[in-house]
């Protein structure tokens, strides 16, 4: 019975670190997802400053107020955030991908813990079938 115990207490460690991982997993597509939209916005707005003339006054946003800031700030400002975002984004990716991992190799641990359980049943099933037969 004490072994029973064990691979319960295991099963259900495996099974919160399986839940855990994919938590992690699903918020780092969701901040991955963010960080998209973010970069894309900010080409968009660099593709709509383009068009303009040189002379118009730009303003950026600063909370809720919006400054005055010369052209060509405005674009070193995109392209430093887009810069920052696309770091943010491979390092989210590369912590995904080590959760994957690890979720996979939860998983597969799992399964080959459900495997013994099973295969120690069936040998405690023939052993009880051989004893009630002698």
């Amino acid at each position: 019975m004490e072994v029973d115990m064990d691979l319960k207490r295991a099963f259900h460690e495996l099974q919160e670190k399986l839940v855990y991982t994919s938590q992690k997993i699903k918020l780092a597509d969701l901040q991955i997802e963010t960080l998209r939209r973010t970069k894309q916005h900010n080409l968009l707005t660099k593709q709509e400053l383009e068009t303009i003339p040189k002379d118009v006054k730009t303003y950026e946003a600063l909370g809720r107020a919006f400054i005055l800031t010369p052209r060509d700030d405005v674009f070193k400002n995109l392209n430093k955030i887009n810069n920052d975002t696309e770091q943010k984004i491979k390092t989210l990716e590369n912590s995904k991908q080590y959760l994957d991992k690890n979720l996979k190799e939860s998983e597969n641990n799992l399964r080959e813990m459900v495997q013994r359980k099973r295969e120690g049943d069936k040998e405690t099933e023939k052993s009880s079938a051989a004893s009630s037969k002698a």
